[in-house]
């Protein structure tokens, strides 16, 4: 038989994947046929290219699209010509893809005013557009997404049958004469007169906040260059001091602002089109990430977002404007006022939004999840996993029972495990609020919705009280499957061995900010051995006071104060406060240390990062999460590479103490030194530590997760050690290292728990 059948799995549904095999097909003169099923695409096929079609196939895929397997069997292929076939019936369950940034071909139509298409806010084909979060349920067709209320005209019918077409099938494929449409409107919910893009840039140039519908969820908009109106938005929505991510068209929009390299280019340049991290450049815009040495940036994603850069160009014909440079450059912040959930409903918005925006653009296409920007760092580095990740799957080393896990506290993810795939959600973040726990119901019930899943097991953090544990308990009840608590930390060095496929025990360096400990303490600098559901402590950081419990975590000077008292060095306490922090009286906190009153320990080693911010002169009080530990990494990145402070650490029975190194801290005129001082002393402390454990062992893998790990002055000096060592370090690179993968590691966890009971 000189014919081949195909079944090809990975992402192959709705991404145009079987209009591209018909087109190889008849270009190689080929008979046979193409179809969906429920484990991906079967392909039969025969002729004399057949050889070449199968060396072309994985070769020249639609950009969305991933061959994860294929398998090829002898087969008869009777008939001729090449044909798509209807899916098996019954059986297919479409995998939705993630939302994709308009494509070229999509910006070639709506800058000819030729077409039909042009200055179309929604135009979309099966290269790119709404996907996750336009859907509702499996499978992925039009009457299961918010553009069922929208039936396709005549012309646009005829372009989604036929397979010549790249808006085959392509399900959210739409017209002016058939699609969604836009509108302004003002605080009194009343249209504005004129064009709704021309009408919205001029609110922008003069000053005004706009609320402006995406693809996920609202964003806040105003002119990034006007810092009175970035003042204002940041006085509107009660954000202080947090930073905001600016928009523009091109990497050139930058110039002078950020230093957008290959890395950083390549990023901005996916079909994920992120927020994208890059150093700041000479020039900074004042109010957009004040104190940081790192500047979000991102491109247009959408129809709607790039129209409004094509008006301000003057409505050219043509795509070669988009190599221009512009100067317009937008602040693109979620629409979560007092940090509830991001804003998806038109009614939502004109009420959430009121007294924040000036104006609103949006359109009559529902979102049927929230799905925030995702955020990366060159590498790439995932600081959020969200639009245009998900669902993508990651891809697993086993089968197993499907779990569901519900993460932690702050920056929660869900993720379903199912076969040989791991989804992780969109971002959820804090659960602090009600709004916010009810974002976390929602998205469980989506995810679960979308991958037609009941899981075996749910898995949650250890700690009781966390809404997500409770959900999980609930869940676990109703479905009548058994919830399994994992460790804080043992779910983040899972989550790093989930996705590099470890088996093998591994020695793991948890470092992160707190969770809760198996012994009932506040973990966050571990050094673990994790061997599947087993995990052993084989060490962890000198513990730190926190005077006044949480409220320490958000006020670095207590935190210095801890550490000098803790490390004999509370004579110096007065003088240091008096020359950094005149306004602060360290009596009542020496007095709680001295009787040991609220002031429980940690290990964390974020609060190490705390206290030497504090120490430092560089911060009093954190403003948000993070904020210390962030300026500090920023003005070591400022500084540049410095030695470690020799016998700036101590090691006795498998506690690491930095305590050595405050007293040189505490002598330091130059608070950028000292920051770059403090991460090579914590990175040489953390390599000596961690490599006693592996006892020398050449090639031995350490894996690094958590919170801590997201710095990368820390990080790459880390690195740079265990490789002289001849060690290497594993980190996250499909999911957060920080609490946005922690469940990921719990689902991990949780399969290997079952599989031992």
């Amino acid at each position: 038989m000189s014919g081949r059948l195909l079944r090809i799995h990975g992402l192959v549904q709705g991404v145009g994947f079987r209009p591209y095999v018909w087109r190889l097909a008849n270009e190689l003169g080929l008979v046979g046929w193409v179809r969906n099923d429920g484990a991906g695409v079967t392909v039969a096929v025969d002729g004399e290219k057949v050889p070449e079609f199968m060396r072309r196939l994985r070769l020249e895929i639609p950009p969305l699209a991933r061959i994860d397997g294929m398998v090829a069997e002898p087969a008869e292929v009777a008939g001729s010509g090449f044909a798509i076939l209807d899916s098996v019936a019954g059986a297919v369950r479409t995998t939705i893809g993630p939302d994709a940034a308009i494509c070229p071909a999509c910006i070639a139509d709506i800058c000819n005013p030729a077409g039909r298409r042009w200055r179309h806010a929604f135009a979309t084909c099966t290269h790119c557009g709404p996907r996750f979060t336009v859907s509702r349920r499996i499978p992925y067709d039009r009457a299961y997404t918010s553009l069922a209320p929208f039936p396709l005209c005549p012309a646009c019918a005829a372009e989604y049958a036929d397979p010549a077409d790249r808006r085959f099938h392509a399900e959210t494929t739409c017209c002016p004469d058939c699609g969604p449409h836009l509108t302004l409107l003002d605080t009194h919910r009343r249209p504005l007169p004129g064009d709704p893009l021309a009408a919205a840039l001029a609110l922008l140039r003069a000053g005004c906040i706009v609320a402006l519908k995406g693809l996920g969820g609202f964003h806040l908009a105003c002119d990034a260059r006007n810092a009175e109106a970035v003042a204002e938005l940041r006085r509107r929505k009660q954000r202080e001091e947090k930073p905001f991510a600016v928009m523009g068209l091109n990497e050139a929009a930058f110039a002078g602002l950020a230093q957008v390299g290959e890395g950083e280019r390549t990023l901005l340049r996916t079909a994920a089109a992120p927020i994208v991290l890059c150093r700041k450049g000479a020039r900074e815009l004042p109010g957009i990430a004040p104190g940081l040495a790192w500047l979000g940036v991102m491109l247009p994603a959408t129809p709607l977002h790039l129209l409004l850069w094509h008006e301000a160009a003057g409505r050219p014909v043509g795509t070669d404007w988009l190599r221009e440079r512009h100067d317009l450059l937008l602040v693109m912040t979620s629409a979560n006022p007092h940090g509830e959930p991001l804003v998806t409903a038109n009614d939502e918005a004109l009420a959430r939004l009121d007294g924040i925006a000036d104006a609103f653009l949006m359109h009559d296409r529902d979102i049927v999840i929230r799905c925030d920007d995702s955020v990366l760092r060159a590498g790439p580095a995932f600081i959020r996993r969200a639009r245009g990740y998900v669902p993508v799957p990651i891809l697993l080393a086993e089968d197993g029972p499907t779990v569901l896990a519900l993460g932690g506290y702050l920056k929660n993810t869900v993720c379903v495990m199912k076969g040989r795939e791991a989804f992780l959600s969109q971002h959820v973040g804090g659960l602090d609020n009600a709004a916010a726990i009810g974002f976390l119901e929602e998205t469980v019930a989506h995810l679960r919705a979308i991958l037609d899943v009941r899981p075996d097991i749910v898995a949650h953090d250890l700690h009781p009280d966390f809404p997500s544990t409770h959900l999980a308990l609930r869940l676990a009840g109703e479905l009548g499957v058994p919830a399994l608590a994992v460790g804080h930390h043992q779910a983040h060095i899972g989550s790093i061995c989930a996705e590099h496929a470890v088996n093998e025990p591994i020695v793991g360096l948890a470092i992160d900010g707190v969770g809760l400990g198996p012994d009932g303490g506040l973990w966050g600098g571990e050094l673990l051995r994790v061997a599947g559901a087993q995990c052993q402590r084989l060490g962890h950081l000198q513990p730190l006071r926190l005077p006044g419990g949480e409220r320490a975590a958000r006020e670095p000077w207590r935190m210095a104060v801890a550490a000098l008292h803790g490390a004999g060095l509370g004579y110096r306490i007065t003088n240091w406060l008096k020359k950094t922090w005149p306004e602060r009286d360290a009596g009542p906190l020496l007095t709680m240390l001295a009787r040991d009153l609220r002031c429980p320990p940690t290990t964390s080693l974020g609060r190490w990062f705390d206290a030497a911010a504090g120490m430092l002169g560089l911060r009093a009080e954190s403003r948000y999460e993070g904020q210390a530990a962030m300026e500090l990494e920023g003005r070591a990145a400022a500084f540049g590479i410095v030695p470690p402070l020799a016998g700036g650490w101590r090691i006795e029975r498998g506690v690491l103490d930095f305590s050595p190194m405050l007293s040189v801290l505490l002598d330091c005129e130059d608070a950028s030194y000292g920051a770059a001082l403090f991460h090579a002393t914590l990175a040489a402390g953390l390599a000596e530590w961690t490599l006693a454990a592996v006892d020398g062992q050449k090639q031995a893998k350490i894996a690094v997760g958590g919170g801590c790990a997201m710095n990368a002055v820390l990080m790459s000096a880390l690195c740079g050690h265990l490789e002289m060592a001849e060690a290497t370090l594993i980190e996250a690179c499909q999911a957060p290292p920080n609490d946005g993968g922690l469940a990921l590691g719990q689902a991990w966890v949780a399969r290997r728990m079952f599989e031992e009971m």
